[in-house]
């Protein structure tokens, strides 16, 4: 399956592609990646439209089977130029009739953790996750919003495949079954939460390719 990871950003817009089949710590897992780039100057809905225009036309030259995107909209991430930066890439990704999920920040962090080995509770910098991009692919050279989409190509690429059925949830690691398909107890309710992204379909994740 060929993943486009996504990490919007109106300076420096990251993306980069993922093949899960090809080995672990091999090149062939990110085939390609890239930066996006506007000045400060240039007018602000020229640099959304610039962005939204350049997506689509990497999307209609990859041709990718799913997408994930950063959506660090947030709580204290969150930010009136990014929510307006990702609404327009999600109309970029509908018009293409792409599937795509969305990941926290700390989601996509949590998982390139496992990659490095560091110790619960450590706080991912953007050193560290060059480094898991570099664990996992074998590739020396890497811009910090590159790894990022990198990155979040992984961890969509593992849930597509786990929505697809080419996972069951026995296969999936203990940060991604907390992510995927966690489903909690609510104290004195008496009654279960679904809050794993697998049951949040039309908000955490959008099926467009199937849409009329």
């Amino acid at each position: 399956m060929k993943v486009l990871g996504i990490d919007a950003s109106l300076v420096a817009f990251g993306w980069a592609m993922h093949d899960t089949e090809a080995p672990f710590g091999s090149p062939e897992r990110c085939s390609e990646k890239g930066l996006f780039r506007t000045p400060s100057k240039m007018e602000f809905i020229d640099r959304y439209v610039f962005h939204r225009e350049s997506l689509k036309t990497l999307i209609e030259r990859t041709k990718p089977d799913r997408v994930g995107l950063e959506f660090p909209v947030f709580k204290e991430m969150y930010s009136e130029g990014c929510y307006g930066l990702f609404l327009f890439v999600c109309e970029a990704l509908k018009t293409e009739r792409c599937d795509v999920v969305f990941w926290a920040p700390m989601q996509a962090k949590a998982h390139a953790r496992d990659t490095i080995d560091r110790p619960k509770g450590w706080k991912m910098d953007k050193q560290d996750m060059i480094e898991a991009a570099r664990v996992d692919t074998g590739i020396g050279r890497w811009n910090h919003n590159e790894a990022d989409a990198y990155l979040i190509a992984r961890i969509s690429g593992r849930f597509w495949k786990l929505y697809e059925g080419l996972l069951s949830e026995s296969d999936l690691t203990t940060t991604e079954a907390r992510y995927f398909t966690d489903i909690n107890l609510v104290r004195r309710a008496g009654k279960f939460k679904k809050r794993g992204v697998i049951y949040r379909e039309d908000e955490r994740f959008f099926a467009w390719s199937s849409r009329e």
